[in-house]
């Protein structure tokens, strides 16, 4: 079972189809090799978890919500109200926060920290956060696949920020979201490493699920229970001596790049600006 979900240049969502399909989880056929996953076929790396000890979704998150109920009511609004987002500063961060392709994914929260993410400059930070979003994007997967949840572009028939991932998406289901997953478990984690950031970093792990409610691509409650997942991933990592031995020497690292002060990568000033825009959701 390992060598099918950790093989070393497997396809990242191929991954996670076959790792919940082994768990038992997969009451429907698992979703097909995406062309739109190409950006993952170099990757070597593997998560930090075994897969036998990841979180177990279909145990921690309840059913998605119920016709009628208030939860999907409030799923519904956050979908409506998002559309008016659509070509805004927030729709162009949600296209952004949707490519999980090492090196852009690593800067996501550069602005955050105050502080680049880099191979050359944080290497033990740059493999963490790649290990990392495997381990949290597998603990969906149990769910995901057991729900089938459909996502709200099927529904109110509007386009989402990636285009090409559209097919992908349609046989893949929405809860609980594997983005809000990978973007709160990375906010916990790098929070720890960089406390006096931590405000703005965990608002940014945030705004990381809700692009996509932004995109299109999930609901509000799919990016919630993301986040319960995140929560539950991490508590696991903290027993990992590898993710140990690489957070503290990301630690270390974070500490030189503070004392050369260099600076972000990215353009924070606007990317402030999508974030405030995209939390005007919030009510």
């Amino acid at each position: 079972m390992n060598s099918v979900c950790y093989r070393g240049r497997h396809v990242f969502w191929a991954a996670l189809a076959y790792a919940a399909l082994f768990a038992g989880c997969a009451r429907h056929q698992a979703p097909r090799q995406p062309d739109a996953a190409a950006e993952f076929r170099s990757a070597s790396v593997v998560g930090y978890l075994p897969f036998q000890t990841l979180p177990n979704s279909r145990a921690l998150v309840p059913p998605p919500p119920a016709e009628g109920s208030e939860a999907l009511a409030l799923d519904l609004d956050y979908s409506r109200r998002s559309l008016a987002l659509r070509d805004s500063a927030a729709w162009t961060l949600a296209i952004s926060d949707a490519y999980l392709m090492f090196p852009h994914a690593a800067g996501t929260f550069s602005c955050a920290m105050n502080a680049p993410v880099t191979a050359e400059d944080t290497p033990h930070l740059y493999v963490l956060l790649r290990r990392s979003l495997i381990d949290a994007g597998l603990s969906t997967y149990a769910a995901k696949n057991y729900y089938q949840r459909p996502r709200p572009f099927l529904s109110n028939k509007e386009p989402i920020c990636t285009p090409a991932a559209q097919g992908r998406l349609e046989e893949n289901g929405s809860y609980p979201s594997a983005h809000g997953a990978i973007g709160m478990a990375w906010a916990i984690i790098l929070a720890e490493l960089s406390p006096e950031h931590a405000a703005e970093i965990l608002v940014r792990g945030q705004a990381f699920g809700l692009s996509r409610v932004v995109c299109n691509a999930h609901w509000y409650s799919d990016v919630i229970q993301g986040r319960n997942m995140a929560s539950a991933t991490v508590a696991k990592l903290r027993a990992s001596p590898a993710f140990l031995a690489d957070f503290r020497a990301a630690k270390a690292e974070l500490a030189a790049v503070r004392r050369k002060d260099l600076k972000p990568l990215r353009a924070c000033r606007s990317e402030a600006a999508a974030v405030a825009l995209q939390r005007s959701l919030a009510r």
